[in-house]
């Protein structure tokens, strides 16, 4: 199965071929044809699955075949974190670079007036954390009243950090007459019983077994008192010296103390967490997948969503809070 065979447009095509993608995932060939086709749908897979170009392939597609003068948005994607507003934000101006189609992010963290500016020029595809989509709502800095096409990226983690109170106030604002897509790595029943509520007759591709873990993905378990699991992590560490490597930690000062800690050892490290300001998130991540620190410390919910390619090892330092 080819792109083309999908039925996505050669502007997009040229775009993917740019970027080395000739054949589509499997979350992409199950989708795409649903979104072109104006099907709600319930998309669940993983994170590094391809899942972003699923819903932003066609999204594109479809508003290209239906330009409108508005400057309003036509396309709402919500995201639960800045990192992935911005990593879903970028993979937009990749897919649609020979493609007339504005594109703006907003999130919390930065500036309000350059967003402000940015909507008031006009887009037709906005990304947003739901905090910061509120707040430009009750500024009346965006207007939602355009959108045709709504995209809930990870949702289950949004659940999770507790938009939900904002995300029912955000479909308040948008036409009833959508086209609604929602994907998750899993689908409790909360979160189906939630989406049934707001989608019309949605298509469900599941690429994953229900609520399963990735079969690629191999799991060790370190039995270690609570004492020596410093001591350990460093072993690991200094041993897989040529690996880039995600930590996992419970607090964000736990994960600067133990980023430092790590420095201390010789091991270049970085942390990300809630209490970095936007350019330092931006800058721990660009860091890390350019190479420049190989270790990447950080709470389970700043990394939530992120794609890093070719991660050979994340370690568990603390289980995350769901897990207790």
């Amino acid at each position: 199965m080819s792109f083309e065979t999908l039925g996505l447009a050669p502007a997009l095509v040229r775009a993917l071929a740019e970027k080395n993608y000739t054949a589509p995932t499997p979350i992409q060939a199950e989708a795409i044809p649903h979104v072109l086709n104006g099907h709600d749908l319930l998309g669940g897979a993983q994170t590094g699955t391809g899942k972003t170009a699923a819903f932003v392939l066609p999204m594109l597609q479809l508003l290209a075949a239906r330009p409108n003068a508005s400057r309003r948005p036509r396309a709402l994607i919500l995201v639960p974190t800045r990192e992935l507003a911005a990593q879903v934000h970028d993979s937009i101006r990749a897919y649609s670079k020979f493609q007339r189609t504005t594109t703006a992010v907003i999130y919390g963290g930065a500036g309000m007036q350059p967003q402000v500016d940015a909507l008031r020029r006009g887009v037709d595809i906005l990304v947003a954390t739901p905090g910061r989509l509120i707040d430009h709502l009750e500024r009346r800095s965006a207007d939602l009243s355009g959108i045709e096409m709504l995209v809930l990226d990870e949702a289950d983690r949004m659940l999770d950090m507790g938009f939900l109170p904002a995300i029912k106030r955000i479909l308040g604002k948008v036409p009833r007459d959508r086209q609604t897509l929602l994907f998750s790595a899993t689908f409790e029943d909360e979160l189906k019983k939630l989406a049934m509520e707001f989608m019309r007759s949605p298509k469900e591709v599941q690429i994953a077994a229900r609520n399963t873990i990735v079969a690629t993905v191999s799991h060790i378990v370190h039995p270690v008192d609570q004492a020596r699991k410093r001591d350990l992590l460093i072993d690991i560490l200094s041993k897989r010296w040529q690996e880039q490597i995600l930590v996992f930690g419970k607090t964000k000062h736990g994960c600067n103390r133990l980023s430092e800690l790590l420095e201390k050892a010789g091991i270049s490290s970085t942390a990300i967490h809630g209490n970095k300001s936007q350019s330092q998130r931006l800058r721990a991540l660009a860091d890390f997948k350019s190479g420049a620190k190989r270790v990447l410390v950080a709470t389970d919910v700043a990394a939530r969503g992120l794609d890093i390619p070719q991660l050979p090892l994340v370690i568990n330092f603390d289980l995350p809070m769901r897990w207790m």
